[in-house]
């Protein structure tokens, strides 16, 4: 009984030993091969490099003759490296630099490797596939890239969204039309510096992204009338203002500050009233902002008398710097006024609330 223990629990030992074995040759084998994969990348980017320099540097009769590059751009591991080197190089330079580098990729035939991308089923490769056309600049790749506007990914359909603007300027941003997804604040700086300039017929579909139900794309499109100063949409955005969303009539009202209409503050002082506290906040925030004082006796008001604190602030604050600091000095020291709105016109004033 003892002899069978004792040989049953060699063999388990000798199980257990070889599976640690077999653990240990797995691991051993798998950095071998993850060695040997970064060393070969380390390889493979210096001689890219190398090849990207030369483009940059000399004409292209001039190019030094590298048979080993061309021998490496045959194989489907390289060329994607030197894709990706490639879109990497392009977003550093500009002007003639920039030109070689898409020479280079036309060159090499590297417009297949970014579409093949397109087919595969991993998410990332397709939005990386997607980032790599709108990069090097391939036109002749829109319609492809439009099946994606509508993919269930929001990793591939937002590449596809600045792919499309990227390309095509102002016209990629039809699928404004019916987006019901919310566009995030940094793709909508990304699509916002992709567009440099308006067509003619623009204030349509402008008009019309200001009546959509999708509160980010109206916010997008206020961004797009400020940065483009579309000062004939001043009276459609002042009807924002009486929109069921709070964002976005804050940001009308920024973006009639940014038209420099001189009736704006005075404007913003008679619908005062209507509006809820944060937007009362931000209309405080453009009077201290404009130095209007037009509206001195609505600040006044709203330090003894506004819904919160923060509306006392702003209005102790633009009082200030309106040229009121003597006003507020003075009501810093009536010991009849609230502790509250003490330290409120001290804090305007910039003095050490103890």
């Amino acid at each position: 009984m003892l002899i069978s223990s004792v040989h049953f629990l060699f063999i388990v030992f000798m199980v257990m030993l070889s599976l640690v074995m077999v653990l240990v040759m797995v691991v051993l084998i798998y950095n071998f091969v993850e060695y040997k994969q970064s060393a070969r990348t380390t390889t493979w980017s210096g001689i890219i490099n190398q090849k990207i320099s030369d483009a940059i540097v000399y004409d292209k009769d001039e190019m030094p003759v590298n048979p080993q590059f061309n021998i490496l751009a045959l194989r489907k591991p390289f060329r994607n490296l030197f894709l990706q080197r490639l879109v990497d190089s392009e977003k550093k330079f500009s002007g003639a630099a920039k030109n070689k580098i898409r020479d280079l990729f036309k060159e090499y035939s590297l417009r297949d490797v970014a579409m093949d991308k397109l087919s595969q089923k991993k998410l990332h490769l397709i939005a990386q596939g997607i980032g790599e056309l709108a990069v090097m600049d391939q036109k002749e790749a829109v319609p492809k890239i439009s099946l994606f506007l509508s993919h269930p990914s929001y990793q591939v359909y937002l590449e596809a969204q600045y792919a499309m603007v990227r390309l095509k300027g102002f016209e990629g941003l039809y699928f404004l039309d019916i987006l019901s997804a919310k566009i995030s604040e940094w793709q909508q700086l990304r699509l916002l510096l992709s567009i440099s300039s308006l067509p003619p017929d623009a204030d349509f579909a402008i008009g019309k992204w200001l009546e959509s139900t999708n509160d980010s794309v109206v916010i997008f499109t206020l961004k797009l009338i400020k940065k483009f100063q579309l000062l004939s949409f001043y009276s459609k955005i002042k009807e924002l203002l009486s929109t069921s969303s709070v964002e976005i009539r804050i940001k009308a009202i920024q973006t009639l500050m940014s038209l420099e209409n001189p009736e704006t503050v005075a404007y913003l002082s008679t619908i005062y009233n209507e509006q809820p506290d944060d937007v009362r906040v931000e209309i405080l925030r453009v009077i201290k902002w404009s130095k209007d004082h037009c509206c001195t006796d609505l600040l006044k008001k709203e330090l003894f008398e506004g819904n919160t604190s923060g509306i006392k602030v702003n209005a102790a604050q633009a009082l200030y710097e309106l040229g009121y600091s003597g006003y507020l000095s003075e009501l810093s020291g009536q010991e009849e006024l609230s502790e509250e709105l003490i330290q409120i016109v001290k804090y305007a004033l910039q003095e050490k609330v103890c």
